[in-house]
Order: structure tokens, then C-alpha cells, then sequence
């Protein structure tokens, strides 16, 4: 089964980042922009999905979305544009690579 973490862009410019269990993300997504649910997105429709990555261990996918709900708006820019090098320079001023989810290139090797 697995799991998505995904990253909205939502109506007034901001990011929404959230998860959803299962195999297909495009429901969710749906759902978000009917109001379905009613928090953050809620008033700030309509939203685009702007970035996803599946995980087939919902622990990993729980961990990444924790991890990048706490990332600046410049490290989930460069999430978006898959910009591996921004995202370590980014994680540099913070505290180190510690910050980078470990299945990213900059991670690897």
C-alpha cells in the first residue's frame, strides 16, 4: 500500500504539506479542492499539487512529512524544483544534512 507526502500550493501563495495512504494521490487532491476538509486548504482554494513522493513504508512517508513541514519556504521551493544541491546548501545553515531526507541524492554515496 504505501504512502504519498505531498506538497500543495494553495490559493494565496502558501504551501500545504500532508500525506495520504493508498496508491493513487489524485483523489486527495480532489478532495482538497471540494472543501472536504476543513482545515488549512479549507479558505485557501483552489490548490495544486506541486510535489509528491511515495513511500512503501508508512513510517518513512510519516517521517518525511514531519521533517518537511518544518523546512523554510526556500527549502521547499528547491523541494519542488528538485534542486538537491539548494536543498543541502539550505540544510547547511540549519544545523547540517541531519535535515535532508535520507533517499535524496545529496544523501547518498
Amino acid at each position: 500500500m504505501g504512502i504519498f507526502v505531498y506538497m500543495l500550493r494553495c490559493s494565496d501563495g502558501s504551501f500545504y504539506v500532508g500525506s495520504a495512504t493508498g496508491d493513487d494521490l489524485s483523489p486527495r487532491i480532489v478532495q482538497h479542492n471540494a472543501g472536504y476538509y476543513r482545515g488549512y486548504t479549507f479558505t485557501r482554494r483552489p490548490v495544486v499539487l506541486v510535489w509528491s513522493e511515495h513511500f512503501d513504508r508508512i513510517t518513512d512517508g510519516i517521517a518525511a512529512e514531519r521533517q518537511i513541514k518544518g523546512w523554510s519556504r526556500a527549502k521547499k521551493e528547491a523541494l519542488i524544483r528538485s534542486d538537491w544541491a539548494a536543498i543541502s546548501r539550505l540544510a547547511q545553515r540549519r544545523g547540517g544534512l541531519a535535515n535532508t531526507p535520507k533517499n535524496h541524492p545529496s544523501q547518498k554515496g
